[in-house]
């Protein structure tokens, strides 16, 4: 029973999946995060629908929808785009590692444009209109005027996020990919002991958000620096 009768490698492992899930996700998550968060905010009409149906869009539709929808339609039009450029048909299967990596994504990415675009409205409009008056182009305001400064006001709210991730990998399980609430399913089906192994499946998604609040609240604490407090 200790060693989860000779599963426990195989829990470690869903876990390795699962912390693999996250940090490929986290950095297109601030990707689609700052897109959509730029395309919100910009002067642009045309822009600002497109940022809009985004977060709208996203919100709207169930996380484990959306990643149905990407692994069974991301595949579909994969194929569809092969035969028009090969001209004959041809099977494309995509990983559901992938897909689930594109859905958690883009959910994620929804979510952390709201927090990035409240990150960038609260910038002292002072510094932007004092860049503009030395002669910065809007991309030079961007990366020297409020992308060192976002980090401190988007820092919480992406922390939250990132608790949503860790929890919202176990749904990709649906689409077969072997992370740790998968293991302990299997586990639990084939050892007659669900509650052994949901528990410990539990325990480890618990030292993982324990790990990820340690590490962002040290990110928090590095970026406010220098920053007096009220």
């Amino acid at each position: 029973m200790f060693d989860l009768y000779g599963r426990g490698w195989q829990m470690l492992e869903g876990g390795l999946v699962t912390v693999q899930l996250c940090l490929t996700v986290l950095p297109f998550m601030i990707l689609f995060g700052l897109l959509g968060a730029s395309a919100k905010l910009s002067r642009y009409k045309a822009l600002r629908i497109i940022g809009e149906s985004y977060t709208v869009l996203i919100r709207g539709i169930p996380e484990l929808l959306v990643i149905l929808l990407i692994y069974f339609g991301g595949t579909i039009a994969v194929q569809k785009i092969a035969e028009l450029i090969g001209g004959e048909e041809v099977r494309v299967d995509i990983p559901a590692f992938w897909s689930g990596v594109a859905a958690l994504a883009l959910v994620q990415g929804a979510f952390a444009s709201e927090v990035f675009r409240a990150a960038m409205q609260a910038i002292p409009i002072g510094q932007i209109e004092a860049a503009t008056a030395c002669g910065m182009t809007p991309p030079q305001i961007f990366i020297r005027i409020k992308l060192p400064q976002l980090w401190r006001f988007a820092l919480p709210g992406l922390n939250n996020l990132f608790q949503v991730l860790i929890k919202d990998t176990a749904l990709i399980s649906v689409v077969g990919v072997e992370e740790i609430l998968r293991k302990a399913a299997v586990g639990a089906g084939t050892e007659k002991a669900p509650f052994t192994f949901y528990l410990v499946a539990m325990l480890m998604f618990l030292a993982f958000t324990t790990v990820s609040l340690f590490v962002f609240n040290r990110l928090e604490k590095r970026a406010s620096r220098g920053i007096a407090r009220a």
